[in-house]
């Protein structure tokens, strides 16, 4: 697999030097008997840095421009991605029209994802990221200007959303495929961790800082803020490297690009189903669509935001930063396959739980759990992702992985909005849920060589 990449200066920040080595200070602070009563201590220290979160990539300049335009929009894609769904609902009351958001979202982002990706593999990746980051912060601005004027219009807000959705479809797999050319080959999954740590980390606090604006600001400023937070971003891709094809010319991508990533995709039976299980788990297992809904109905919460609204939003992320902080657990286990299914059923059974919760803390509790599943099957599901696709068809691959991942709860917000709408909130994320274990059983049963899968060592 190609990985030179622009390689970095190496100007980053050292990491921290461990205990008792030169420059760290501990060497130096007295008689023998205070660092022998040290060691134990600095031994322990050690050990519990192995299974933290490895750092390494940052040291590499050129990553740590990406991994910063990051986090940056980390929290400011969430403020928008709970505005959304709070003016639809604010204004008309249905989780119905809150759900065909999702349908609004999906069909762009399904398109713009598997197009996005071929044309990553055959153009400019820094330029690509450019073009899509600068749309997305026109989008937000737009969304800023419907809500500042009181436009209230469900048609304006659907179109926004799919254009937003589109190009976000071209810059998501741009951008992790970007990845492997600004590291090297073995702090990919270190860069991964990175990533999807920041990332939860925003799916956190914005849901927590929108639902805390909105009854003091009004809903337009989650849309503004958003809107500088990609301008920030905007600058940090900037300043990446030219990242051109490696290994073929530069030209527009067509069809035949894309067939040819499906190919690819369905000759590698392990990396199919592990897409299909995140289907499963997303689609049938993913309540968001109505959480406004239960957050007034089921939890107390006000009309127009509030804490419990908050709250639902960022359970789940919090259970996946958790796990995401002790990523360095995951290179001890080779059964990945048994990790990703075992880590849905897991999701499963504690989102069929929240469905039929009683107070808010134990909702929460539950939805946690089901985040720190969902972050277990999302690093086995990228591992077998790494091992399977070559640098040639990583955007193709990272297109159909940001479909998978991103497209999978759109529709299931669609499915829950609908049928929320007329079975009830309780009953319909319980039964969602508990089908998530059902077709996860019955796929493993179908293709029992993805329980076997082992990870070379």
């Amino acid at each position: 697999m190609a990985t030179e990449t622009p390689r970095s200066d190496r100007s980053g920040p050292p990491l921290s030097a461990p205990d008792g080595a030169p420059g760290s200070g501990a060497a130096e602070e007295g008689p023998a008997a205070g660092a022998a009563g040290a060691q134990p201590r600095a031994s322990g220290l050690r050990r519990l840095r192995r299974f933290a979160v490895d750092t390494e990539p940052l040291r590499s300049a050129p990553f740590r421009r990406l991994w910063s335009s990051t986090v940056v929009t980390a929290i400011g894609s969430q403020l928008t991605a709970v505005a959304v769904p709070l003016q639809i609902y604010d204004d008309t009351g249905s989780s119905a029209l809150v759900g065909l958001a999702g349908a609004a979202a999906l069909v762009p982002l399904v398109v713009f994802a598997l197009w996005g990706g071929a044309v990553a593999d055959l153009m400019d990746r820094r330029k690509l990221l450019l073009i899509s980051n600068a749309g997305i912060a026109v989008t937000s601005l737009l969304f800023w200007a419907q809500a500042a004027t009181g436009m209230r219009s469900v048609v304006v807000l659907l179109v926004l959303l799919a254009v937003q959705q589109a190009l976000f479809g071209i810059n998501q797999p741009t951008r992790t495929a970007s990845v492997a050319r600004l590291v090297p080959a073995r702090q990919l999954p270190s860069a991964t961790a990175l990533t999807s740590t920041v990332a939860q980390f925003g799916q956190i606090a914005g849901p927590l800082l929108a639902g805390a604006l909105v009854p003091v600001l009004g809903l337009p400023v989650l849309y503004l803020l958003d809107t500088l937070a990609l301008v920030v971003a905007l600058f940090a891709v900037w300043r990446l490297p030219a990242l051109p094809p490696l290994n073929v010319a530069a030209r527009r991508a067509g069809l035949a690009d894309i067939v040819a990533g499906f190919r690819y995709m369905t000759a590698h039976r392990l990396l199919l189903v592990s897409f299909l299980a995140d289907v499963i788990a997303m689609v049938l297992g993913m309540p968001r669509a109505l959480f406004p809904q239960m957050a007034q109905l089921d939890f107390g919460g006000p009309e127009g935001g509030g804490t419990a609204l908050g709250v639902l939003y960022a359970a789940i992320p919090v259970g996946a930063l958790l796990c995401g902080l002790l990523s360095g657990l995951y290179s001890r286990v080779r059964r990945h396959g048994v990790m990703v299914v075992l880590a849905i059923c897991v999701w499963g059974l504690s989102v069929a739980g929240f469905g039929m919760s009683g107070p808010l803390w134990l909702a929460a509790v539950l939805l946690a759990v089901a985040g720190a599943a969902d972050m277990v099957s999302m690093v086995f599901r990228g591992a077998i992702l790494q091992t399977a696709a070559t640098d040639e068809m990583r955007g193709r691959m990272q297109g159909v992985f940001t479909v998978v991942v991103a497209g999978g709860p759109r529709l299931a917000d669609l499915l829950h909005g609908t049928v929320g709408a007329s079975a009830g909130t309780r009953y319909t994320v319980a039964g969602g849920g508990l089908l998530v274990v059902v077709v996860m059983l019955l796929l493993t049963a179908a293709v029992p060589a993805f329980w076997r899968y082992t990870a070379e060592r």
